[in-house]
């Protein structure tokens, strides 16, 4: 699968590195593409992936990756340009700026915003409730996390459901993408038991149990 990664940091740049070892081509699009701190990223893939301008990124990928700080995330979509027919992972959460809370919730989602600037493609909700640091090692004890996505298009999701399956999640449809004014709160809650009350990044994640 063709997957651009918009956005090389954290969660960017760990789901770009999995899923190049897993066989897909994926190529990192950012605004600096020649700055020398992007070489490390290529070593760490072993050379399977490149760097390239967010709008190359955008235009290589049948898939796309969103994975930008909320407050670039406007910018990000806008220099992607076309992404009619696309599917759109958005990883991002509208955190404020001292990561107090969010600053879209209930009434909206940063999901449904993404989808109102990245008109025609077809948005999924996931990797926003767990943090990157898990994403190769998603098996807690004998059971693996659950990994929550939200969309609209049965097909989009049926892909995020796919990559997100190779990586060892358990996936959970949570419906459409107005569940993500549900998810990014849970997502808040995950950070604050990691940074708040000392669970850490590795020490915790979220699994919906069903009889």
């Amino acid at each position: 699968m063709r997957i651009g990664v918009i956005g090389a940091g954290n969660v960017g740049g760990a789901l770009g590195r999995l899923w190049a070892r897993r066989g897909h081509e994926v190529v990192f699009g950012v605004p600096d593409p020649q700055n020398p701190r992007r070489a490390a990223l290529l070593k760490s893939t072993g050379g399977r992936t490149r760097v390239a301008a967010v709008a190359d990124a955008a235009a290589f990928g049948d898939v796309i990756v969103l994975a930008t700080p909320w407050s670039a995330t406007e910018e990000a979509i806008r220099s992607a340009g076309d992404l009619t027919g696309k599917t759109l992972i958005d990883c991002t959460n509208p955190l404020a700026a001292d990561l107090s809370g969010l600053t879209l919730g209930t009434s909206d989602s940063a999901g449904e915003q993404v989808a109102r600037w990245a008109k025609g493609a077809r948005v999924v909700k996931a990797f926003n409730t767990i943090g990157a640091e898990n994403f190769g090692d998603p098996l807690f004890g004998e059971q693996s996390a659950s990994l929550l996505i939200a969309g609209d298009e049965p097909s989009a999701k049926l892909t995020v459901t796919r990559l997100a399956t190779e990586l060892g999640f358990e996936v959970v449809d949570t419906g459409p993408l107005k569940a993500a004014r549900w998810l990014e709160p849970l997502a808040m809650l995950w950070i604050h038991l990691a940074y708040a009350q000392g669970f850490g990044p590795k020490g915790h994640a979220f699994r919906l149990l069903r009889r």
